[in-house]
């Protein structure tokens, strides 16, 4: 794919934007944000997450933080072998994206 100077220029700053802007939360933040009330229990997530897909094991759980919003990501597979990829809001605990990993 051929692409002008300029459109490969501001493809690149978008793409160095945006990853400037997620990063995955460590422990010890994580658990400071939830002491303080900010973030959900990753515990009400992954119950939620093993509700919609029965039978499955939790293979991840990640916060991120993106534009100043948390979210956990949690990647499962179910008793069929499917891995399902979750995302949520961490502060209000609704329930994002849920689709299969391909």
């Amino acid at each position: 794919m051929h692409m002008p100077k300029t459109a490969l220029g501001v493809f690149i700053a978008l793409l160095g934007t945006h990853s400037a802007h997620a990063r995955d939360l460590k422990p010890d933040e994580i658990l400071k944000l939830r002491e303080a009330g900010t973030l959900q229990a990753v515990e009400l997530m992954n119950a939620a997450a093993q509700e919609r897909h029965p039978h499955s094991v939790i293979l991840e759980t990640e916060v991120e933080k993106e534009y100043g919003r948390y979210f956990y990501q949690l990647e499962l597979r179910d008793a069929q072998g499917i891995t399902w990829d979750l995302e949520f809001d961490a502060v209000t605990g609704q329930i994002l994206r849920d689709y299969q990993d391909r």
